[in-house]
Formats: structure tokens, C-alpha cells, sequence
């Protein structure tokens, strides 16, 4: 999706319509937040109002048919799921920071919450982004990261020639474990890895553009 950082509105804008078109989505049913590395939930009870302020979260649920929920990423962790007993959809966006303050967790509790889902029933996927090769880290985030996820850190923290690295993966699907999430699909694509395909804000020092990713329910 789009071009580099800075691309023409009419670029963006145009491939965002061949994503809603490959996907057999009209373009107005779509619904997008303002990522800011939060836990928070905004709910889609209908398309986007284009006129308002955007809404600041990293999760979009939805039980609404006629909504596409729709996000940009770059190297953070996408991670969508899908209730088919509930018939809801959902879409997160974990970086470090998302992932240290649970956006896991605070996604399947949301859905409990407010479409009464059971966490069982949850399919969950979690989608390109940068890989444990690539993603180095430093003593600030190690610390975060050990005092979230205690005896579990040393599976997630890998050091290579002084280096250390983290898994995103793993942090994210051993939270949907801990919440009870049964059936977890890992795409294990590394975006850092695969620059011809997908965009690495690490790997492209910042200058990159972002993919889309969308989900909706059939209607």
C-alpha cells in the first residue's frame, strides 16, 4: 500500500481502492484508526464518518458486515482475528510497545466483553512483520519486555554477537495463549527480510511506505 513516506494523496489513495477492489469491498464501508502503540479499542458499528476527527487506538472490532476494518503497518505485528460462532472480526497492531502493553490480551477481553466470545472459538492470525532475525533491541525494551512476560522473556530474547534480539511472534501468540485463544495461525514472514514484497521501516531506515491489511465479514 502506498509509496514512500510522503507519496502523493492520489497514489495512497488509489491503491487503497485495488486493495478494497481485490477483495471485492467497497471502498466506503471502510474503517481506520490512528495507531499510537496503545492497548486501546475503538468499535465499528458503521463505516468511518470521514468528517471527524480519526479515532486513536491499535484495535478495531466489529460484528457489522458492512464495515471493513482497515490498518497500515510497516514492521509492527498484525494480527487479525475472526469469531465465526459470534460472527465478529477483529484487527490489531502490536509493535514492542503495543505488545508490552498487551494488545493481545485487551483484544480478547474486548471481545468477550462486548460481543460475548469465547476465546476458544477466536481464530487468530498474526500476519508480516519484522522477524526475530532482524529486530534488534535495546536495554530499555529488554527490561520491558522481562518485567512483562517474566520466565517466558528468555524465549523471546535472542543474543547473537552481543546483539539482542526480539520475537514478536512468539510475545504475541504466548499472550493469545495465555487468553485462552486456541487456534493461533503464524505467517513467520519477516518484512525486514522480504523488502520486495513487503515495507521494513527498520530495515529502510525510516524512508518506506506501509501495506494495508483489511478484514470484514462476508455480507
Amino acid at each position: 500500500m502506498g509509496g514512500t513516506v510522503g507519496d502523493s494523496a492520489d497514489r495512497v489513495r488509489e491503491n487503497r481502492i485495488r486493495s478494497f477492489a481485490a477483495l471485492n469491498r467497497p471502498l466506503d464501508s471502510y474503517f481506520d484508526v490512528w495507531l499510537v502503540h496503545s492497548a486501546d479499542v475503538a468499535y465499528a458499528e458503521a463505516p468511518r464518518d470521514m468528517s471527524k476527527e480519526t479515532i486513536q487506538a491499535d484495535i478495531i472490532l466489529t460484528d457489522k458486515p458492512n464495515v471493513t476494518l482497515y490498518m497500515r503497518f510497516a514492521d509492527c505485528v498484525p494480527i487479525l482475528f475472526h469469531d465465526p460462532k459470534k460472527g465478529v472480526v477483529g484487527i490489531s497492531h502490536a509493535g514492542w510497545l503495543g505488545t508490552v502493553r498487551g494488545v493481545c490480551s485487551a483484544t480478547i477481553k474486548a471481545m468477550q466483553k462486548k460481543y460475548g466470545c469465547k476465546p476458544a472459538d477466536i481464530k487468530a492470525a498474526i500476519g508480516p512483520s519484522i522477524g526475530p532475525d532482524h529486530y534488534e533491541i535495546g536495554q530499555d525494551v529488554i527490561m520491558q519486555i522481562q518485567s512483562t512476560f517474566g520466565d517466558d522473556a528468555k524465549h523471546l530474547l535472542r543474543t547473537r554477537k552481543g546483539r539482542t534480539y526480539l520475537d514478536l511472534w512468539s510475545a504475541n501468540s504466548i499472550q493469545l495463549q495465555k487468553a485462552g485463544v486456541e487456534q493461533i495461525e503464524v505467517a513467520e514472514v519477516c518484512t525486514a527480510c522480504h523488502l520486495d514484497d513487503w515495507f521494513s521501516h527498520r530495515a529502510e531506515k525510516g524512508k518506506t511506505g506501509r501495506f494495508g491489511a483489511l478484514i470484514s465479514l462476508q455480507a
